[in-house]
């Protein structure tokens, strides 16, 4: 069995999906597992992973719309220490996921034709956000 680390740093520009599906793929096959599984976790709070849609740019556009609508900025939130967006960028990443699992199969992940991997910032402003990824399996 072996098995390979590493950090995936993404830069953001505010809030949205960011993909990096090319960046996973990278490390998969720098890591020379043909059989195995990758995991990915976000290390932060108010930021989240997603595999979804990566051909048509307005499934993103309605999925930022719409977790704008169930966690929205607003007043009503205890939690403001970092601005109005600070509560709701929580709830979003809670509703989301900050890991995720992915079979490797033949040197590559065994994703769908259409789906990508994504980064979910919550927040209005750019970040830097950190991705742990690991793989483990067999050559």
């Amino acid at each position: 069995m072996n098995q390979a680390s590493n950090t995936i740093e993404i830069a953001t520009q505010g809030q949205g999906l960011i993909e990096f599906t090319d960046r996973v793929a990278r490390f998969v096959a720098a890591s020379g597992i043909a059989t195995g599984l990758i995991t990915l976790f976000v290390r932060h709070t108010s930021a989240s992973l997603l595999i979804q849609e990566n051909a048509a740019p307005a499934a993103r556009r309605d999925i930022e719309r719409y977790f704008a609508r169930i966690a929205p900025e607003s007043g009503a939130y205890e939690h403001d220490d970092e601005g109005p967006d600070d509560m709701p960028a929580h709830l979003r990443s809670a509703l989301t996921a900050t890991n995720l699992s992915i079979p490797v199969a033949g040197g590559r992940m065994a994703l769908g034709t259409w789906q990508g991997i994504y980064l979910f910032e919550h927040r209005r402003i750019p970040h830097r956000r950190q991705v742990a990824a690991h793989i483990i399996g067999e050559a």
